[in-house]
């Protein structure tokens, strides 16, 4: 039986079930990449064997959002090193622009024809490529997506880069050690129907709840819109509005950004603290000339690695994307989520001693 054959053999002995799925943004910013927190079910197929081998040899084919990309570079040479690490093979292909829906199906569908042991996929549309990864998975094909999901039932797991209550309530954390856990905070966020933003708002407001933020006060949360502009302005109107501002929290790239710009050019440089979730490229500047002392985001290159080891993990049946499977990869051990998610961890924190260690 020819390797093809084979795998629709196995495929077609597998059940396929359909859980939901925890969705997290590209960047953890915009309400355009997070869909939905509870949206459907991971595939899954055949049971799982925790103590089956690793296999060697594999193949895995990496379909970023967009390549030449830094963030999808950083994260698909994390991917590339822990292929290397397990002795399979590595290689990328995609779009050059994040919004050739048409062209990642196309990629898709190369892999497929390339007979790819699995491929690990950022989805620019979660519908889209459904079809496209469904072929793939007939032939046998394992399918993880990483940084933006699919539909659940178009592939075998998906790698959260965080959960939505690490990265609020950290970001609570972070600034309150920054203010000395005393004085008036605010939140600039994206826009108010951003489900991802205001769930990340709704974990911070329980966090704030702890007796240790007795003397923290949240006096606002306002919405720049993810338009650098209106977050500008929002961030003046914030310090007008409350003189007494200690500290601002943007749980977005956009947002952070443009507050930190309005900072570094006022009276309120390194006075008001601001924190939030960024990435390095952006806010490199802002770290170094005293106006941010930390922000957080995840690691793209952990979240490509785990990928990639998940992939890994699926071919070699150790799991199989169901709800409890448990796996190692890179040293620690990995439990499957309700929704067939897979969460990388707490989110990275960036500041004047690593930031020049990333470039995304």
């Amino acid at each position: 039986m020819n390797k093809r054959t084979l795998r629709r053999a196995c495929v077609a002995l597998a059940a396929v079930s359909s859980l939901a799925l925890t969705a997290t943004a590209c960047g953890g910013t915009t309400k355009e990449d997070v869909k939905s927190e509870n949206s459907g079910g991971a595939n899954t197929g055949g049971k799982a064997d925790p103590n089956a081998a690793t296999k060697k040899g594999l193949t895995v084919g990496f379909l970023p959002k967009q390549v030449n990309n830094p963030y999808f570079t950083s994260a698909d040479k994390g991917g590339e090193a822990a292929l290397k690490e397990l002795g399979s093979s590595y290689k990328e292909v995609g779009p050059s622009s994040a919004t050739d829906t048409a062209g990642q199906v196309s990629y898709v569908n190369t892999l497929t024809q390339q007979q790819v042991d699995a491929m690990a996929v950022s989805a620019q549309d979660p519908g889209a490529l459904c079809t496209a990864l469904k072929q793939a998975m007939s032939n046998g094909i394992k399918v993880v997506t990483y940084d933006s999901d699919t539909n659940p039932e178009c592939r075998n797991a998906f790698i959260s880069q965080a959960s939505g209550e690490d990265l609020g309530r950290t970001e609570v954390q972070l600034l309150a050690q920054q203010i000395g856990y005393k004085g008036e905070i605010a939140i600039l966020s994206a826009a108010q129907t951003a489900t991802n933003q205001n769930a990340w708002i709704g974990f911070m407001k329980e966090e704030l709840k702890d007796p240790k933020y007795k003397d923290v006060k949240l006096v606002k949360v306002a919405y720049g819109n993810d338009d650098a502009q209106q977050s500008f302005q929002q961030t003046q109107g914030l310090l007008q509005e409350y003189p007494n501002l200690k500290g601002i929290i943007s749980p977005t790239t956009v947002g952070i950004k443009a507050a930190a710009q309005y900072l570094s050019g006022s009276k309120y440089k390194g006075k008001v603290k601001l924190t939030g979730l960024g990435t390095p490229n952006d806010m490199r500047k802002y770290v170094k000339n005293g106006t941010v002392d930390a922000f957080e985001l995840w690691d793209p290159a952990k979240l490509g690695a785990l990928a990639a080891q998940t992939a890994v993990a699926l071919s070699s049946g150790q799991i199989t994307g169901k709800e409890g499977e448990t796996f190692k990869a890179g040293g620690a051990s990995y439990t499957i989520g309700a929704n067939g998610v897979i969460t990388l961890g707490k989110p990275t924190v960036f500041d004047a001693k690593n930031i020049d260690q990333f470039n995304f």
